[in-house]
């Protein structure tokens, strides 16, 4: 029952590749590029799954993509042309796939005859088909392309490897399939059977020879044999072929009577006895195919399995920099090298820890394409999608949490972006819209691009609905980036009616939040007429970073390293300049500043000479006030817990050397904490240099 158990498992683990290969495949068949070749990429995912479907006992799974399968057959040997019906056809059976697949995980099952109504069309399909004439460009392969209408006799060897039964494998079943392809006669070979007191039950000792004869390809033979082809020896020989096509009746008197032609036997080389240049020559092809494809090159892992490390190395750095304290503390010389080599140990671990969660946003970005396309045909657009940068990389967490923000970004582009195909076209621009995805490192972050070359935003529509709504006065003077974080606003939609895709005032406020709470950062840039960029700026784990350690009073705190700019010094005198307000100058650059001690209401004397930490936000520079800067500290983020959920300022914590608990600072949070309150305090001056606030509220940062 357990082996049974597990076997299901890697089955429903396998299919989530290949039902991404088949979304993929069937994506790019439109594009006309190597289509026999994508066909043959679908026709064998699809077998792999009926296949190891039946094996499992799965027999929905197994009889419904048999179907499929059938219509693929056609469309590989050019019975069936490529169209756009048949590609829709394909994604949906793949999404009823899926569905079948969640349903044996316990998730809800398929519409009550959603299966026979796809089931139907997919007949339909097989049986309205176009001449093979029309569709010869499918096939690449010589024997493929001349296989309709030709009569093939085949030597099939097949030598099992001799575990087959006890992986679940039987070969009777290959035996009758290879039957269904044509007339076979099967010889066994009983030459390895043992005597009967040294057989083991479940080994395979026979071996079989099939001589074939029937419209079949080479493919179509290694198809059946897909799932032992790997560990088994197969030699598959083509003997003679024959055209099946009726001649006419000059052919008939004045040809010679109708003898097959038999083709030259191929030398095949055999394991046992090979020739030494063939042996050598078949090693080498099989040191090639390791090198481009190696079976063991991957494990797959449960992710909960990769938390629970990245917990444990976490746990290894806090109790390091305990020890590294305490050795600190007692002063034997005899524990500075051994402590020295753990940090440099661990660093080590940390980092190949960490690498592992580290997966390149391709994996995001190709299920984006299924979107497109279907958003496309819904909105009767005409979308290209481009991807730039998939090899870049980020922690699988994050990766999680930023697929449901980028849906709402590239729905807002396809419907509000992109004109339609005869708008663009009377513009002047290419009928065919593109909206790029792109992903680069920057620093310790990455930055995510959504660009489309749509109509833009339109400002004076966003400020006419801002008005409307009473979010700001007809009077008000806003700048580009004032009106495009109107946007980002709750509820705050320029749609003029409620569709599918979009306009029920719900999106991008839902995005910005979900991006900081990824300590991560939202910008909007447009061009009327000639498109959108939304930029996201994320870094690149959540678990451990470099933060830098402060003191205030007597509590540490920890801000990112990420955003942190320069530290400078701020006397007391400094305090109660410039009318009062909170800035300080640097440089001759006025940067305002957050006291951190009134802020948190800790009650203590402050230093005569305290220290502003200078950190980036979105782009304007704050400060925030410290009493002393303790230096760098490699912070293992621990969550807060529910009891702590409605603290907004700290995006969590950590356990220093000693075992005190430090809280990590989240600079959005405390900077538009205090443009609240700023704006409640006093209204904004922009005349005043002296008098410099952050913008309030309704224009910087809605507050939920």
């Amino acid at each position: 029952m357990s082996m049974m158990h597990n076997l299901v498992e890697a089955f429903l683990l396998e299919s989530e590749d290949l039902l991404i290969q088949i979304e993929d495949a069937a994506l790019s068949l439109g594009t006309g590029e190597r289509t026999a070749d994508t066909v043959n990429q679908l026709f064998r995912a699809f077998h792999t799954i009926k296949g190891s479907g039946g094996m499992c006992g799965l027999d929905g799974i197994a009889s419904f993509t048999h179907h499929l399968e059938n219509l693929l057959v056609k469309v590989r040997e050019g019975s069936i042309p490529v169209t756009k019906t048949l590609i829709d056809l394909v994604l949906k059976s793949r999404d009823h796939i899926k569905i079948l697949l969640n349903a044996e995980q316990g998730g809800p099952h398929p519409s009550p005859g959603s299966a026979d109504k796809l089931i139907a069309a997919i007949e339909a399909c097989a049986t309205a088909g176009a001449p093979a004439s029309a569709v010869s460009q499918l096939a690449s392969d010589p024997i493929e392309a001349s296989s309709e209408g030709m009569e093939n006799t085949w030597r099939i060897n097949f030598r099992p490897n001799p575990d087959l039964l006890s992986c679940g494998g039987n070969p009777l079943s290959l035996l009758r399939e290879l039957a269904d392809l044509g007339r076979s006669e099967v010889t066994a070979h009983t030459s390895d059977v043992p005597t009967l007191d040294a057989i083991q039950p479940e080994q395979c000792y026979l071996g079989w020879t099939i001589n074939l004869v029937g419209i079949c390809t080479e493919n179509a033979i290694r198809d059946v044999f897909i799932f032992v082809e790997s560990d088994s020896r197969l030699e598959i020989e083509l003997l003679s072929s024959v055209s099946t096509a009726p001649r006419t009746t000059a052919e008939v008197t004045t040809s010679a009577p109708a003898v097959l032609s038999e083709a030259p036997p191929r030398e095949t080389a055999s394991k046992e006895g090979a020739p030494k240049e063939a042996a050598q020559k078949e090693g080498v092809q099989k040191e090639g195919v390791a090198k481009e494809s190696p079976k063991d090159a991957s494990v797959r892992v449960p992710s909960s399995r990769l938390d629970r490390l990245v917990n444990l190395v976490g746990e290894l750095v806090i109790n390091q920099s305990r020890l590294a304290q305490a050795a600190s503390q007692s002063g034997a010389p005899e524990f500075t090298n051994p402590v020295q080599e753990l940090e440099r140990l661990l660093a080590e671990l940390r980092d190949n820890v960490l690498g592992i969660r580290m997966l390149p946003i391709g994996t995001l970005f190709g299920r984006f394409r299924r979107l497109v396309h279907d958003l496309s045909a819904e909105l009767g657009k005409e979308i290209d999608l481009v991807t730039e940068g998939a090899e870049t990389e980020l922690d699988k967490s994050i990766l999680d949490q930023l697929s449901e923000p980028m849906v709402h970004c590239l729905r807002n582009s396809l419907d509000h972006g992109v004109e339609a195909p005869d708008v663009r076209v009377a513009q002047g621009k290419p009928r065919r819209a593109t909206v790029r995805l792109s992903a680069v490192h920057t620093g310790s972050d990455v930055v995510v691009s959504i660009q489309d070359d749509g109509r833009g935003i339109d400002r004076a529509a966003v400020r006419a609905k801002a008005i409307e709504r009473q979010l700001i006065p007809a009077d008000a003077v806003l700048s580009d980036k004032d009106i495009f974080n109107l946007l980002l606003m709750p509820g705050f939609s320029t749609a003029k009616q409620v569709t599918n895709v979009s306009g029920r005032g719900v999106g991008m406020d839902a995005v910005k939040r979900q991006i900081d709470s990824l300590r991560g950062t939202l910008s909007l840039a447009s061009e009327e007429g000639k498109g959108t960029r939304i930029l996201i700026t994320l870094p690149l784990t959540l678990a451990i970073i470099d933060g830098l350690l402060v003191q205030i009073g007597a509590d540490q705190f920890i801000t990112p390293m990420a955003t942190v700019m320069e530290n400078v010094e701020l006397l007391r005198s400094q305090r109660v300049g410039k009318n009062g307000r909170n800035v300080i100058a640097v440089r001759g650059e006025l940067i305002p500043y957050i006291d951190l001690r009134a802020a948190f209401s800790i009650h203590s004397e402050p230093p005569p000479i305290a220290k502003v930490v200078i950190v980036q936000h979105e782009d304007q520079r704050v400060g925030l006030v410290v009493d002393a800067v303790l230096g760098t500290h490699q912070t293992v983020i621990q969550s807060l817990g529910k009891v702590f959920r409605n603290v907004n300022v700290v995006s969590g914590a950590t356990i220093m050397g000693d075992g005190r608990v430090a809280l990590i600072l989240d600079v959005a949070a405390i900077v538009r904490h205090a443009n609240r309150e700023c704006a409640a305090e006093r209204p904004l001056d922009r005349g005043d240099p002296s008098s410099y606030a952050p913008p309030p509220p309704a224009l910087m940062e809605p507050h939920v």
